[in-house]
């Protein structure tokens, strides 16, 4: 295939952008060159062209908060003796937890490699991914995909704790150069003991790495990091041998605890927020942190819906995800943008979900230098959606709600397990 290329479609869509009938993409080594209306391109450059009619280019989804590890958690769920049937939010994590004592370390391994293509079949391009073994980096890195490795942290001993903190830091200064760039991600309040916070805060400044944290996911967390109490207290703690760490409430929120201890920052994205009141919002703003919503898994998981219209009032930048498949049916990130249209009729528009799924979710990850746009300079990661109903208005609301995926272009090379 030719060094450079001009791929064309009936419309060229790039979030915040007037939509381009006609419109093209030149790329070079991976890169986009330039863009434009086909015949503005034809005349300046001699590349081939690649043509879709009846469809559309845009930007490859920028999936904010995933685990791919858990991508097989469905089948190691049928095939365990566990009675897999979670009432509450408490007893979910304590059945995947029991399951995962289940796995071998080779079991993930394949499980990554599955959600990778899962992703990439379905326009996903790049993810903000949570990383619990730092030596399952390795399979992340030889995807094609972009995006951010979030290294986990939890714990409330000490040495356990100071343990995982120095295996995620070295890991993250392994990835070096790669379109997969590192972050820590603190796993929520109630996992991580207080007096570990302002560590993490020392290790992500000195390091010059973002973060991702699980904040106000149930209102199980709200009673337990505010009094102690709840079935987090009364089941999980002694479920994972952490009955010796109660007692130590913050009489806070989850926002306020960790907004006192320096981990609201502008490179902070926060996951979910479910339950986080007016004040804690406000807090959120003031910091510039971001949040990523996932609204198919807090719907089956049945911990409620974050307050989107309280978000947009305050202007709190807006990602989404999809979490795992221990929590979600499909890594779908069009499936996640369609439901939080029904589920946000009032709040959230095609545009707004468009954007939150590109743009928004680039920004969020500290990624916006080479994806989330069409933009001369970035990553040639894009998708070919067919759009035969498209007219010339509203094209965006429509490929938004009813575009079928026709094909997948990573770096300016068509992904092979795409149709």
């Amino acid at each position: 295939m030719s060094e450079e290329i001009i791929y064309s479609a009936s419309w060229l869509i790039n979030p915040d952008a007037p939509p381009i009938a006609g419109g093209a993409l030149l790329v070079r080594k991976g890169i986009i060159v330039d863009t434009g209306p086909l015949a503005a391109l034809r005349r300046a450059y001699s590349a081939p062209v690649l043509e879709f009619p009846d469809c559309v280019i845009l930007p490859g989804f920028v999936n904010a908060h995933t685990h791919l590890e858990l991508t097989h958690f469905p089948s190691w769920r049928l095939r365990s003796s566990i009675d897999y049937a979670p009432r509450r939010f408490v007893d979910w994590i304590m059945q995947l937890i029991k399951i995962a004592r289940s796995l071998t370390p080779g079991e993930y391994p394949p499980s990554v490699k599955e959600g990778v293509r899962m992703c990439l079949e379905s326009g996903t391009t790049a993810i903000g991914e949570i990383v619990t073994n730092p030596e399952m980096a390795e399979y992340y890195y030889k995807s094609p995909l972009a995006g951010r490795l979030y290294f986990e942290l939890l714990g409330q001993e000490p040495g356990h704790f100071m343990g995982r903190l120095a295996a995620a830091t070295a890991a993250a200064r392994q990835g070096g150069e790669q379109a997969l760039s590192a972050g820590l991600s603190p796993h929520s309040p109630y996992t991580i003991a207080q007096q570990h916070l302002p560590v993490i805060r020392d290790a992500a400044l000195s390091h010059a790495l973002p973060l991702a944290v699980h904040l106000s996911e149930s209102s199980s967390e709200v009673d337990f990091i505010f009094d102690g109490s709840g079935t987090l207290a009364s089941d999980f703690y002694p479920f994972v041998g952490w009955e010796r760490f109660l007692g130590q409430s913050a009489r806070c929120s989850s926002t306020e605890l960790l907004d006192r201890n320096g981990l609201l920052t502008p490179r902070t994205l926060a996951v979910h927020c479910v339950h986080v009141s007016a004040a804690d919002a406000h807090i959120i703003k003031k910091r510039g942190s971001h949040i990523a919503l996932c609204p198919r898994s807090n719907e089956l998981l049945d911990v409620g819906r974050a307050p989107v219209a309280l978000f947009k009032k305050l202007d709190i930048p807006l990602a989404i995800g999809t979490d795992s498949l221990a929590s979600n049916n499909s890594l779908s990130m069009w499936d996640e943008l369609r439901f939080a249209l029904k589920a946000f009729p009032d709040d959230l528009s095609e545009k707004d979900v468009f954007r939150m799924g590109t743009i928004c979710g680039a920004a969020a990850l500290g990624i916006s230098s080479i994806c989330g746009s069409l933009e001369v300079g970035k990553r040639a990661d894009f998708q070919v959606v067919s759009a035969r109903s498209a007219s010339n208005s509203g094209v965006e609301e429509r490929v938004v709600r009813d575009g079928k995926i026709e094909e997948v272009f990573v770096g300016g090379v068509r992904y092979a397990g795409s149709a």
